[in-house]
């Protein structure tokens, strides 16, 4: 029987530096895994980084920050590379990365939208397909995506155009993975309460978006907060192996699918 815990295990995380990604990182050291291996996008993000390396050390497990820009093949080939060479091995790999973009279609630039899928879906894809390749027999994947994928809205034709591949990337890889007992999953959380939510969005769309779930009152800030994610992701990434292929949309009544 595997062992499907977290104690022991070796963990890279991308976009790991803040934020969700960096919460996981610190969760995760606390559940006792042995090494965290924590990506970051910009040299602007690098002190966060070094912030969540010294974090995860003080909690007894190794860290190592990797600097990548994930939007080439060759940039995650390289992450995966180094992670490995640095712990030794991979048991879990999650990707929180992701960009958003609040516009009309007809305002949506060909460069905007190269962009958002070159973040949001093509780094998804060569981050599996890295994972595929070099994570141990009966590791854990997971994927952030967007509760937008259960909304009819205007406005986010990019952005939730360009994570929906996600879902279909993580159904074909669960089961080309599935014999070597790795599961993949993504999660879809709803509008998150970081910085990266608030610039796509007005003071009235803010407004509508911490009372739109059916439990936002109940919730710190109205939104999905990133305390609210991470037991979601820790028990996809151990106890809750056996839920694979599928994308889980945690919101708190933001929409369903």
């Amino acid at each position: 029987m595997a062992d499907h815990g977290i104690q022991g295990k070796t963990v890279l995380i991308a976009g790991g530096a803040k934020n969700l990604g960096g919460l996981i990182a610190r969760d995760l050291a606390a559940e006792g895994a042995k090494a965290i291996a924590v990506h970051y996008n910009t040299n602007a993000t690098k002190p966060a980084a070094d912030a969540t390396v010294a974090a995860i050390k003080a909690a007894g497990a190794d860290a190592f920050a990797f600097q990548a820009d994930l939007t080439t093949a060759g940039a995650n080939e390289k992450l995966f590379a180094d992670a490995k060479a640095a712990m030794g091995s991979i048991d879990i790999a999650i990707n929180t990365v992701g960009k958003v973009l609040k516009k009309p279609m007809v305002d949506i630039s060909e460069a905007e939208y190269d962009e958002m899928t070159a973040v949001n879906s093509k780094a998804a894809f060569f981050f599996l397909k890295e994972a595929g390749k070099h994570i141990n027999d009966n590791g854990k994947i997971c994927t952030l995506v967007t509760s937008l994928l259960g909304a009819y809205t205007p406005f986010y034709a990019a952005y939730a155009g360009t994570k929906a591949p996600v879902e279909q990337f993580t159904r074909a890889a669960s089961k080309e993975f599935g014999e070597r007992g790795i599961s993949v999953t993504a999660i879809g959380p709803g509008p998150m309460d970081t910085p990266f939510f608030y610039p796509a969005e007005g003071a009235d769309a803010v407004a509508y978006h911490k009372t739109a779930a059916a439990l936002s009152k109940f919730s710190k800030t109205g939104l999905t907060d990133i305390e609210d994610i991470v037991p979601f992701i820790r028990f996809l990434v151990s106890e809750g192996w056996w839920m694979t292929g599928q994308t889980i949309l945690v919101n708190g009544g933001y929409t369903t699918k």
